[in-house]
């Protein structure tokens, strides 16, 4: 009770601002009369609206069910703008949107895309994915992010580029984001997407999208509590390991702890408990009571990758994981046109196997043993016919690949069953993404649109419709609250007096926006230091990051040692690229400290070969040498010595083809290319002398001057800019003056990107 009497007083300035709503609907829609498209007005007034967004055929193939959802959503008091028309590009449609937005007091809050609706392309803006790195010299459409960012954020200024010259795929345009652009994701909108997987067999998109239609306006009508959930894991996600799974576990309970009381219920699948998740992750996904499931694993635009082979102690099970693998291997080999001869002897040498083990290889029953067997391990399109689970979360790389005509996540919302929204990516992702921040605001009644736009990288999609959730007794404060423009304090402040987690960790974001940083840098180190939640602690750490002073290197020592495994894991990310000298012996005492989280030792080792190798090494035997309390301490020693060697070696390789005056073009991408993912702070020198020096291509100068600004964070950031700033008052080169502007935007906008 005392925590709804909070709740009320937080909420209480936002209802007193209904007396400010407009009263005449006419003058909302007065410039729509005279463009192409064609504007329905909403039906109420409300503090906030909504836009539908359609093609003009869809738009005549299922009007009937296009209204009826527009009266679900109004019936939720959000008042919705149908707008139709044959769209020729994506310009079209930012700019209705950017219009029903920015020119009136009660702006749109979100936009769902139904049907065939041009789909944006973006170009050299991976540093806004959460890990995409595609060298963009390939085919245009593998290499370019698929993004609804180029609708939902209107600061964000794109250059077009070209429309794809395939007639397949002329739904497809392509844009990069301008030098002078903020180089970080704001949506100012939520956003999301009706479009229908298409197949072979499929009844045709818009039959697809009609019957998607009715059933939402159904499952709208629930009233339907988050009471039932799936947590599922993967295979291969995260270096298998436990220390970060049961981490994980922990924060689930301090983000939903209702779910843990008798009631209500949430599972947690894993790939271990079974050779085959398959068949019990689709029996909890077809579940008529089940409200979210969260699924975390490596995926594919056609798979979910759930089980590898079966983890085994016993011979037999051991010797037939071998046979597979073997047969597996041939049977590719022969299918690229590979010596099958000399394809066996490698094997045969390198597993010290006989001849026995490649007899069956293509044997007609082995193969379809085999192919069933494979097809047990993941999830594909055919087993998502009966999907109940309300909201799907999708937390894979490529599942929501949309640009394509068949993706796997189309087929959840697209199923018979009930589940109206899939979260998914249009690209890979990165494995350490924090994919359960702020998840626990969905209990509340939040509207899973309201997720997206807090928490989206590029790629990041709502498949489905935005303005679904689930039913809560404080849901109407909430999405009003959570949808306001202008961001007022109080009622923020009355947030982080409830004990909620997430919507603390929700309420810490909005607050940043507006306190300045010598006040609110020590109240979230004060959070971060004494908050007993989880995600709580993750917030504050992350926006401390973004200040980059010098509260935020205290907390990150503390997060190097922090009780959340999450945590304690993205701090090493932190070292990787800051690359401090002064971290090294802390990072040797870290992996000491960490031997049992295999995901954070495996990053530590990635992290030690961005450090000054000669402190590295003198850290190693200084603190494991000769150590006999620390367990197999000699081959660790050994191990990690002959890594960092090996890796001081690589980087000096390295550096002799950047500064020699010898090396060819190619050689010098070659290099310069690693820099995108790979933070070589000491290359740094390098790379500016290269791009400093007029002799070189162009092209050379420019790709330098693209890798120096993936080192934001890096201890030599200051002479990046200061080359960046020299290069834009001194050039008279444009494409070199551009993308200096560019970088140094890049650079000076990292603490505002998602980490």
């Amino acid at each position: 009770m005392k925590q709804k009497e909070h709740m009320q007083s937080s909420i209480t300035c936002v209802r007193n601002m209904k007396k400010y709503l407009l009263t005449s609907l006419g003058i909302f829609l007065c410039w729509s009369t005279s463009r192409a498209q064609t504007v329905i007005k909403p039906d109420i007034v409300s503090e906030t609206y909504f836009a539908i967004v359609v093609d003009k055929a869809t738009y005549n193939g299922a009007t009937d069910e296009l209204m009826a959802y527009k009266k679900s959503v109004e019936d939720d008091g959000l008042g919705t703008f149908v707008i139709y028309h044959g769209w020729k590009n994506p310009d079209q449609i930012k700019n209705v949107l950017k219009k029903l937005y920015t020119g009136r007091k009660s702006p749109i809050e979100g936009a769902v895309f139904v049907g065939n609706i041009p789909i944006p392309m973006i170009r050299e803006a991976q540093y806004l994915t959460s890990t995409f790195k595609m060298p963009e010299r390939i085919s245009w459409e593998r290499s370019s992010v698929p993004s609804d960012r180029f609708y939902d954020d209107f600061d964000l200024e794109f250059e077009f580029l070209k429309q794809d010259e395939d007639s397949t795929r002329s739904n497809l345009f392509y844009y990069k984001i301008k030098p002078e652009s903020p180089q970080y994701l704001e949506m100012d909108i939520y956003t999301g997407r009706i479009k229908p997987p298409h197949t072979k067999g499929d009844v045709p998109g818009i039959e697809m999208i009609r019957a998607y239609l009715s059933k939402l306006v159904h499952i709208k009508n629930e009233q339907n509590k988050l009471d039932r959930m799936i947590v599922s894991t993967g295979h291969g996600y995260n270096s298998n390991s436990t220390a970060s799974w049961g981490g994980e576990v922990l924060a689930f309970r301090s983000s939903f702890p209702e779910l843990f009381k008798p009631g209500n219920s949430i599972k947690f699948l894993n790939y271990r408990n079974t050779d085959f998740l398959k068949d019990f992750l689709i029996t909890e996904l077809q579940r008529e009571d089940l409200d979210l499931a969260f699924m975390t694993g490596h995926g594919t635009a056609d798979l979910q990758l759930l089980n590898g082979y079966p983890d085994v102690s016993s011979p037999q099970p051991s010797m037939e994981n071998v046979a597979r693998y073997i047969r597996s291997k041939m049977r590719s080999a022969k299918e690229r046109g590979r010596d099958m001869e000399e394809t066996k002897k490698r094997f045969q040498e390198s597993l010290g196997l006989s001849d026995k083990w490649f007899d069956d290889a293509f044997n007609q029953e082995r193969i379809r043993e085999d192919s069933i067997f494979n097809i047990n391990m993941d999830i594909n399109k055919n087993d998502l016919n009966n999907i109940n689970a309300r909201v799907a979360y999708i937390n894979s790389c490529l599942t929501g690949s949309f640009q394509l005509d068949d993706y796997l996540a189309g087929h959840y919302p697209f199923s018979k069953g009930k589940n109206v929204v899939a979260f998914a990516n249009s690209v890979g992702v990165l494995q350490d993404l924090w994919g359960t921040q702020y998840l626990g605001i969905l209990q509340h009644g939040v509207r899973t649109g309201q997720l997206l736009r807090e928490t989206a990288f590029l790629e990041t999609h709502i498949l489905g419709d935005p303005t679904y959730h689930f039913y809560a007794e404080d849901q109407e404060e909430l999405n009003t609250l959570f949808a306001q423009k202008t961001i007022e304090e109080e009622p923020w402040e009355h947030l982080l007096e409830i004990g909620d987690a997430d919507l603390k960790a929700y309420a810490l974001n909005k607050l940043f926006a507006i306190k300045e940083e010598s006040d609110f840098s020590e109240e979230l180190f004060h959070i971060f230091k004494t908050s007993p939640y989880e995600s709580v602690r993750a917030e504050a750490y992350f926006l401390l990051r973004r200040y980059q002073n010098d509260t935020f290197f205290q907390a990150h020592e503390m997060a190097m040692k922090d009780n959340y495994e999450y945590i304690r894991r993205k701090s090493v990310f932190d070292i990787v690229e800051m690359g401090h000298k002064e971290l090294v012996e802390k990072s040797v005492d870290m992996y000491l400290e960490n031997l049992e989280a295999n995901r954070i030792t495996y990053k530590l080792k990635w992290a030690f070969q961005f450090l000054d190798y000669d402190k590295v090494l003198e850290a190693l035997d200084k603190r494991l040498k000769n150590k006999p309390t620390i367990h197999n301490a000699t081959e660790l020693y050994n191990n990690l010595h002959k890594k960092v060697s090996y890796e001081k070696e690589k980087a000096k390789k390295m550096k002799d083809v950047l500064s020699s005056s010898e090396s060819t073009d190619k050689q010098l991408l070659g290099e310069i290319r690693t820099l995108r993912a790979y933070r070589y702070h000491s290359l740094v020198p390098d790379i500016i002398a290269i791009v400093a020096n007029k002799d070189k291509s162009e092209e050379v100068r420019i790709k330098s001057l693209e890798a120096l600004s993936w080192f934001g964070l890096s201890y030599q950031q200051d002479k990046i800019k200061a080359l960046c700033q020299d290069l834009m008052s001194s050039s008279n080169n444009k494409t070199i003056i551009e993308q200096a502007k560019k970088t140094l935007n890049v650079i000076q906008d990292v603490g505002k990107r998602p980490f």
